[in-house]
């Protein structure tokens, strides 16, 4: 849901590069984790391959409402391969999709922290409201709500923080039309709710294994 559009020369090489660093930085947090688990995440693995190109052919399909938005499914990837490998998994997606041009190289570390808190979020809401809402659906669309929302703000944040060259507008004004854009994303976050809520109770219908739930 949340992805910085600019080209690059939008931020300033320094603030690109704070975000790259950062990014590494987790990329290599879950590379080590993953190397220290080794042997314990085939299925994961394999499943993560699969939800990242789904996610990718999503990610290119441009919904075009005020200007263009679209569906990313990182919430889904956080419950089906879980933050470490959702790590790789959207930076994986941010790569092929700035080849594309979906998106500047330079800000490929500022939209994979953006992914990454989305994921995060929604792999924590989802897996800590178990006993609280035993519902998959229910607690798949909350968990991917809330984090697409958290997204939203991170990428506020990102773009608050570095400003964007070129640009003669306010802060004041530059974080209205920032406000603006949060409330059609999060328009387009419920459909983005329903639909993973909808997979999601699928999923856990006929292999409740792969959510880590068990059988009803």
């Amino acid at each position: 849901m949340a992805h910085i559009h600019l080209e690059d020369g939008s931020f300033t090489l320094t603030w690109v590069l704070v975000w790259w660093i950062i990014a590494l930085a987790c990329i290599g947090i879950a590379l080590w984790v993953l190397r220290r688990e080794k042997g314990k995440n085939q299925k994961k693995i394999t499943i993560a391959a699969f939800v990242t190109a789904a996610a990718f052919a999503l990610f290119q399909i441009n919904i075009p409402l005020f200007g263009g938005v679209h569906l990313n499914l990182t919430p889904l990837v956080a419950i089906l391969a879980g933050p470490v490998l959702g790590a790789l998994v959207v930076l994986v997606i941010n790569i092929l999709s700035a080849a594309i041009g979906h998106g500047g190289w330079g800000l490929i570390g500022a939209n994979v922290l953006i992914n990454l808190v989305e994921v995060v979020v929604a792999y924590l809401i989802f897996r800590g409201s178990r006993k609280i809402i035993p519902d998959l659906f229910s607690r798949a669309g909350i968990a991917t709500f809330a984090g697409l929302f958290c997204g939203n703000l991170m990428m506020v944040a990102i773009i608050m923080a570095s400003g964007i060259q070129g640009v003669t507008q306010t802060p004041g004004q530059v974080l209205a039309g920032l406000s603006l854009i949060i409330a059609v994303n999060m328009g387009i976050a419920i459909v983005e709710a329903l639909l993973t809520g909808l997979i999601v109770r699928y999923i856990g219908n006929i292999r409740p294994d792969i959510l880590g739930e068990s059988k009803p």
